[in-house]
């Protein structure tokens, strides 16, 4: 039984549950805040927007204070943004991700969109890889300057279309790592392409264990790792050891595919998803892949440390390592 007296049919804890009744409830989830004209700590101004009707894709967008009422408009890189949560909860308009990107707006001095992709269970994978997917396009239609009602004015005034960054943090990093893929084998619109990426402790896991993972094959089947990828792809070919989410399967595609010129992957010290991040960085770096790769390992943070710890001296420099990233 639930806390309401609703009979539980699944859950992770201390993520998500679902009633018999077909409801859900997300345990983890941070307050959703709305956008503001300026942000008191950063100056940074916020908006939400609709990206697409069908299928239904919202997002979040930042503009750095100094490109607010000016007469004239410096073009700027852009990050395209896809929050973490397992794919089953967080949001876009959450406090910690809201809080997040203005800091990151605010020193990169680029434009942030955050995406709103549809979470599972109710939209199961992979429909959070095509929402994100259809986002990115959305994001470089605007590239061909035209000033269609359908545009977004702060993408259409202000951003340099040749520094289009993507990045997420834990099952947002998985996404962007995926979309790389595609756009390394896929044309984005306008002949667009992805300046660099960061993966900020990426959701990624697999059947046999990695450095200091647990060995035990019935406990590694009880980790939140393997139960949440059942939970939001349970019709995945080769469960946890689709390419989807084990990048360096067999049948995974050839990390050299990476659709970008620049890679900052980050792990943290404490975070069990540490090893096998690391091992991605070197596949990715073995791989034969051309551009220009960088590990950040911060010893001593959990994961997504930047995100929820938010106030702590090791996240702010984190933060300011990825704003670096975007010039």
């Amino acid at each position: 039984m639930g806390s309401d007296g609703k009979e539980v049919a699944t859950q992770i804890l201390p993520y998500i549950r679902v009633y018999k009744d077909g409801s859900v409830e997300r345990l983890a989830d941070s307050p959703i805040v709305p956008p503001s004209a300026s942000d008191p700590e950063t100056g940074v101004s916020s908006k939400d927007i609709i990206v697409s009707q069908n299928p239904p894709i919202s997002a979040r967008i930042y503009l750095p204070k100094h490109l607010v009422n000016q007469h004239q408009h410096p073009k700027v890189p852009i990050l395209v943004y896809f929050h973490g949560g397992g794919f089953c909860f967080e949001s876009a308009f959450s406090f910690a991700e809201t809080k997040f990107m203005n800091r990151l707006a605010c020193l990169a001095n680029a434009v942030l969109i955050s995406i709103e992709y549809r979470l599972a269970p109710e939209h199961s994978l992979p429909i959070a890889y095509e929402d994100c997917w259809a986002a990115l396009q959305w994001v470089v239609s605007h590239a061909n300057g035209d000033c269609d009602s359908d545009k977004e004015p702060w993408i259409s005034t202000h951003v340099d279309s040749d520094r289009l960054y993507i990045g997420g943090d834990s099952a947002g990093a998985n996404l962007a790592h995926n979309i790389l893929l595609r756009a390394g084998s896929e044309d984005l619109n306008n002949g667009v392409k992805i300046k660099g990426a960061f993966l900020t402790h990426p959701y990624f896991w697999g059947s046999k264990p990695v450095g200091s993972e647990m060995k035990d094959v019935e406990e590694r089947e009880k980790s939140a790792m393997y139960t949440m990828w059942h939970f939001v792809y349970p019709e995945a070919p080769g469960g946890v050891d689709n390419p989807m989410m084990n990048p360096v399967a067999p049948e995974a595609p050839s990390l050299a595919g990476l659709g970008c010129s620049r890679l900052l992957v980050s792990v943290a010290g404490k975070d069990l998803l540490r090893d096998r991040v690391i091992m991605y960085y070197n596949a990715v770096k073995e791989s034969g892949w051309k551009g220009e790769l960088e590990l950040v390992d911060v010893e001593g943070e959990d994961h997504a440390f930047h995100i929820l710890v938010y106030e702590s001296e090791n996240a702010e420099k984190l933060i300011k390592r990825l704003a670096s990233f975007l010039v």
